[in-house]
């Protein structure tokens, strides 16, 4: 009976792997999905259990040069992934609707074939936004969502990427590096230190900017079921991509509704201070680097190592005291 499970389980593995787009074979990770599997594995060993011990007794790690470099890295990388996208189709020949995949060899389409592997490559850099925060002795900012996202999109992208290269089901992956533009200069800015705060005003909008992306990303996929005839050969991948857009919009919605409404992820006296219309010091965890949905309400100044910068606050405190 084992010996039949185990025989059938590997029919199915073959028959997954035999059903990839050739044009993939020769890129890095593309062969199966057991390489791409075990990354996200030994990720999660990581994050959850070794890091942490790692890092229990020793002091945080002091990274702010490596986060300003791999900040401003991901948004050259995020630019070029998006004009890549766009030279490809979506600004060319794609009519943003019922958009095919473009089988052929030709240039545009192994261009297209190429932006979608760099995409789902590029999920694979930012599972460092998450080993900075183990490093940095960060654990309040690895949440469910935190890892979920980081984790469930790059193995589900990988079979995206594997089967369907292009077309309508890629329109979400140009629009989230869009948003990974505007994510990482900023967070690479907060990084550069207390001297670019009063450029980081805009704060408060990250969240809206990806709750924005989802509703865009399952709108675009819904037109598919009204659409009388559509000649997309995966109409599995749009099912979860409306799936996707839906479900993170939700969780995002959430995360909005208790950091920002709610005020659940500020200390007391810090809830006190936002409703007294004051800055708000969050203890350390402001502009923290990772995906955007890991932060505190509106504060208005942080350094580059995500601790509170309090412009002698005590001081100062003490000199009302004394008055």
């Amino acid at each position: 009976m084992i010996q039949e499970t185990f025989s059938h389980t590997m029919d199915i593995y073959h028959y997954l792997v035999a059903g990839i787009d050739p044009r993939l074979k020769s890129y890095p990770l593309m062969q199966s999905p057991i390489s791409m599997s075990a990354i996200l594995l030994c990720y999660l060993f990581f994050v959850l259990y070794l890091g942490p011990r790692f890092m229990a007794k020793r002091k945080p790690f002091q990274l702010k040069e490596a986060m300003i470099v791999y900040n401003f890295m991901l948004v050259v990388l995020s630019i070029y992934i998006v004009y890549e996208f766009l030279m490809s189709g979506w600004a060319t020949t794609y009519t943003w609707r019922c958009d095919a995949i473009d089988t052929s060899n030709s240039p545009q389409a192994l261009r297209m074939v190429q932006v979608a592997w760099l995409f789902w490559f590029s999920k694979i850099i930012e599972l460092m936004d998450t080993i900075f925060f183990v490093l940095r002795k960060k654990h309040g900012q690895i949440t469910f969502l935190h890892i979920f996202h980081h984790s469930f999109m790059p193995w589900t992208w990988w079979w995206g990427v594997s089967y369907a290269p292009g077309g309508m089901g890629s329109f979400h992956a140009m629009v989230n590096s869009t948003v990974h533009i505007i994510m990482y200069f900023y967070y690479g800015l907060a990084a550069a230190g207390p001297r670019f705060q009063k450029f980081l005003w805009w704060k408060k909008y990250m969240t809206a900017i990806q709750l924005t992306q989802f509703v865009l990303v399952s709108l675009h996929a819904t037109q598919y079921y009204f659409m009388d005839r559509c000649d997309y050969q995966f109409p599995l991948v749009i099912h979860l991509v409306w799936m996707y857009g839906t479900f993170f919009f939700v969780l995002f919605s959430n995360f909005w509704f208790q950091a920002y409404v709610k005020g659940k992820r500020l200390p007391k006296q810090d809830v006190k201070q936002c409703q007294n219309g004051t800055a708000v010091y969050a203890n350390g965890k402001l502009h923290e680097n990772g995906n955007g949905i890991n932060h505190v309400a509106d504060a208005t100044t942080t350094t580059s190592n995500g601790s509170a910068h309090h412009e002698n606050g005590s001081a100062y405190l003490g000199k009302m005291k004394k008055a």
